[in-house]
Order: C-alpha cells, then structure tokens, then sequence
C-alpha cells in the first residue's frame, strides 16, 4: 500500500493510464533575424493563450467558474508586461525563442519556489506549465491529450497540471495520483470540484506503477493499493457503493429547512467567485450567498473593473439569488492574490502587509468605486457589504464612513439603493476576534474566516510542511478564538456567519452549534451534506459535546474525542 495526501473524497478502481510529459528538448542557437523570431515567439504565445481559452471554458463547464480562473490566470501571467517584455529583449540579443522563454520562465519558477508558503509555490507549478506549453508550440510537440482516456482510468503523473486537467471527461476517470501537490494545490482543487477521488504527494508513484496496472485510490484516507487481489477489490468496490450511496441519500435533504434536531433553524449559504456561479449556490439548494469573493472580477482582466462593470456583476448575481442574501466581501487583494496591473510592491511578508482593507483605504477612489456599484446593486436583492482583513476598530469605521460618503453620491446623482444596507466585519484576524465585542457594536454582521484566523493565530502556514501540523481550526486556541467572537456577536444581537473550510468540518459542526453560530457558508457541493450532519444533533448533545472539548488542552485529544462521537 502506497500513502500520499488525501486531496479529493471517494474510492476509486481502475487502470493506471501515465501521463508521460513529451520530450521539450532542443538545441540552443543564436539568431540574425530577430524581428523574424520575435514574431515566431508572438505567433506562439497568441496560440498558447487561443489553447487555454478553449481549455478554461472547458473547465468552466465541467467543474466551474473559480476552476477556469487557474487556466485564465495562466493567460494573464504569459501576457504580463515584464515576462514578455523580457523575452523580447533576448530575443533582440540573438537568443532564441525557446532560450528566451526558458531562461525567464526558469528565473520565475526559482523565485516562486523558495517562496516559504504554499500558495506562492503554486506559481511555480503555473509557470512550469506555461512554459511547458509555450516550448511545445515552438517545437511542435503534440499537447498531452487526456479526453480519450477509456471509462475506469486512473490517472498517474508527477504532476498533474491544469492544463491537461482541462481535458478530463470526469465520467471516464476513475481517480488521480501524482507525485507532488498538497490539499490546497491546483491538481486537488480541481480534482474536488470534478468530485474525483485523488491521493497525491505519492512519492515515486509515477516511476513504480504501469500502463495497465490495477489500482484503488483512496481519496478519504490518502491510500493506493497496487494490483489488489479480488478480495480487497470486493471490499473497496463496497466502500465506493456505501460512500456514493451516500452521496445519493443526501438528496433527501433537498428542499429543506436547515434545522437541528433541536428545532434551531439556521442559514446554509455557498461561497462563489464569480456572478454566475450563483447559479450553482441557487442548484445547490443554497439559501443564498455568505461570501462573494469580488477579487476574481479584478483578476481576469488587464485593467480595473469600472462602477458599471462591477453593478452589473453583482446586480446579475443579486437576480439570480431572487432576493435571497448576497454578501459581497469587498476588494481582498495582496497576499497570495496579486493582480499586476495594481501596481502591488513586492513585501518579504505580503500575507501581513498591505492587503485587503488597507489597500482599499489608501486607494478611495477604487474602494468607492466599488462600494458604489454594491450600493446600486443592493436595489434588486437582498445584498450587504463586508470588509475583509479588520484589525481595528478605525479600519471598520473608516469603511463605514466612505460607505455614507457613497450613499449621498448616489443620492445626490437620484440612484436607488438599499438606504439600510447591512455592512459587516470578517473576522479572520486574532485582533478582530480580541475585540469581536467591540466591533459587534458597530458593525452589522460577523462572518468569521477560519483559514485565515487559523493561520494568524496559530503563526504557522498550512503550505508549509515543517509547521502544516498547526494549522487547525481545532487547535485549542483558534477554537476559543471561534467561540469567542460567535459569543460577542450574540450578545449584541447580530448575526454571526462562518465562510471558511471549517463550516463544512464534520468534526467543527456541534461545536458551532453549541457556540450559537447562526450561518454556515460553504462551497456548492458541501450544502446538502452539512444540513444533513447539523440535523443529526441536538442543541444539548451538542453542548455536553462542546464542554468536554474546552476541557482538552492539545488538537491530538480534541480530534480523537470528536471522532469518537461524530
């Protein structure tokens, strides 16, 4: 038995099909006509990026909107103004097309790769694949084709990269292993929306196994199982019957009202990315939306959205929901999202530097601009503004002034809006949760981050393997963090929503439920399965639950305890 990351749900059998990357070698030369090898470079450059629009819109329809951002960000990258800038100067030395780009997509990959966390790493795997596609362009290498892929075939690579993702046809592909990637990397994210099972970081596995082999993969557990014999066929064939039985069951709970077995009824929202995929939340059964991530309207472009642009986005999604709730978070940029055309200076330290809400106050003219198209917005739903990244009591009253300065704007100008527009606070700080009853006073709303919080509380990046075993929204910590800021939302009598991994965690929901959490925000194919565990317990179950686990001093004993009872 093999053991890697378990990346992607499900049990999976079938025939190891190796993705072998095609030879990209050539010999290096100096050229005379460089105008000649610049337009060779262009003509490639303009194919590649023609490829890969056609690849993101088959992404788009097969697994959804945010999943083609990760092909439609490679466009971006290979278009950018320094990487081809650079290029071209090469190629006006004498180098030729394929040194240029190497020698420039190696220098980015470098970088990206001593990068400390995982996300920014993840470039590299971006610019290995441009550069992948790109060279085979100029060499005139077939592209690595996966659509023919025959029904029951398991997927084997170092590494699986988009691109060759793109051309998947799901029902044919019985699971995925490679080499590299980790739980937040491209291969598992688009592996999970496709809802194939896929184990990676399986060292070695892309030498060891053969066309044709015979393979289990074990999404749930991180396992493969090499030519099994029929007897673990037949229980593993079981396992998949029961887990997709399962998955068929929670069909059941269509329809329905998000309840506990208690009676307390709850709010079961979906995260998106973009506009349309509010047709997935609404598909879904979602009962509207806890967190529209507005940065993907920013990133898929050249230049900055307009206020027209912007209200017609949030105006289409706001429609689509038909008056059911529509938090839009306002501009989260910095970090691991970086958008070129803004200018963003590089920091040691991006993750707490100048991101999100700080770049939003120092750059009003965006920032209102923004809040303006929200406001308009607000006219055909049920639509509220929430500000990302709040340490401070200032930052949060700052928003909410500029928030009036924009009200009497569109007042003045005779624009309708919502005049008692919601406007709430993203707690995914240490400092917010600290002061969570302060900011309660004034703010809205709550919607608590967890992926953040855990990260700025526990001082750890999940990307990073030396310190990832920190990073857990059950630490004892993050846990009283939670609790603590769902209490002081409560007490003030605003809702309290949580938008991170952790509000679909089988392990967090009676916790959160004992906590008194009013919202649960969740991604599009989580929504049935959590209104199925949340009506499993009971208000009291719950809480003796939530007592023992603030009786226990390390994640080890909470997580086995949990275990034990969910």
């Amino acid at each position: 038995m093999l053991h890697g990351t378990a990346a992607s749900e499900g049990i999976g059998i079938g025939k190891v099909m190796l993705i072998e990357e095609h030879s990209l070698e050539y010999t290096p030369r100096t050229v005379t006509d460089t105008e000649a090898e610049s337009q060779r470079f262009k003509a490639a450059v303009d194919a590649f990026c023609y490829n890969t629009e056609k690849q993101a819109e088959n992404l788009r329809s097969s697994a959804g909107e945010k999943e083609a951002e990760i092909l439609a960000g490679h466009i971006q990258i290979i278009k950018d103004p320094y990487l081809s800038g650079e290029i071209e100067k090469l190629i006006a030395d004498g180098q030729c097309a394929e040194s240029a780009l190497e020698h420039m997509c190696d220098m980015f990959i470098a970088m990206f790769s001593a990068a400390d966390d995982e996300l920014t790493k993840q470039r590299a795997a971006d610019v290995r694949d441009i550069k992948s596609g790109v060279l085979g362009i100029l060499l005139g290498v077939n592209e690595i084709k996966v659509s023919d892929a025959p029904k029951g075939t398991v997927l084997v690579a170092r590494e699986l990269t988009p691109s060759v993702t793109a051309g998947i046809v799901k029902e044919n592909i019985a699971g995925i292993i490679t080499e590299t990637g980790g739980t937040t990397s491209h291969s598992a994210i688009l592996a999970r929306a496709l809802e194939i099972p896929a184990v990676l970081s399986v060292e070695g596995v892309a030498s060891s196994l053969k066309n044709g082999d015979t393979v289990v993969v074990d999404g749930s557990e991180g396992a493969v199982i090499v030519n099994p014999d029929d007897t673990t066929v037949a229980e593993y064939s079981k396992k998949r019957d029961a887990f997709l039985a399962e998955r068929k069951e929670l069909e059941n709970y269509r329809g329905r009202e998000t309840k506990s077995a208690s009676g307390e009824v709850y709010e079961l929202f979906c995260n998106i990315g973009k506009p349309e995929d509010a047709v997935k939340a609404v598909d879904a059964d979602g009962e509207g939306v806890g967190l529209f991530r507005t940065e993907f309207l920013f990133m898929d472009r050249t230049s900055i959205p307009t206020e027209d642009e912007q209200f017609e986005a949030y105006k289409k999604a706001a429609l689509i929901l038909k008056g059911k709730s529509l938090i839009i978070r306002t501009l989260d940029i910095g970090g691991d999202k970086d958008i070129p055309y803004l200018g963003l200076e590089k920091e040691e330290n991006p993750f707490m530097g100048f991101r999100a809400i700080r770049y939003c106050l120092k750059n009003r003219e965006l920032f209102k601009s923004q809040i303006k198209a929200i406001l308009r917005a607000s006219a055909f739903g049920d639509v509220k503004i929430m500000f990302p990244l709040i340490t401070t009591m200032d930052e949060l009253r700052e928003g909410k002034k500029l928030v009036a300065e924009c009200k009497a704007d569109l007042r003045n100008m005779g624009i309708n809006f919502n005049e008692n527009i919601q406007v709430g606070v993203m707690v995914e700080t240490a400092s917010a949760a600290v002061i969570a009853d302060m900011l309660a006073k004034e703010a809205d709303f709550f919607s608590i981050g967890t992926n953040d919080l855990t990260g700025y509380t526990m001082a750890c990046d999940r990307g990073n393997n030396d310190v990832s075993y920190l990073y857990s929204p059950l630490q004892p910590s993050v846990l009283r963090m939670i609790k603590r800021t769902i209490e002081c939302g409560v007490q003030n009598g605003i809702s309290v929503g949580m938008c991170g991994e952790a509000a679909a965690n089988k392990l967090m929901i009676p916790l959160l439920i004992s906590f008194g959490l009013t919202e649960f925000s969740v991604s599009a194919p989580s929504v049935l399965n959590v209104r199925k565990i949340i009506s499993t317990w009971t208000k009291e179950e719950a809480d003796k639950v939530t007592a023992k686990v603030l009786e226990m001093s390390t994640q080890q004993e909470i997580v086995e305890y949990l275990k034990s009872v969910v």
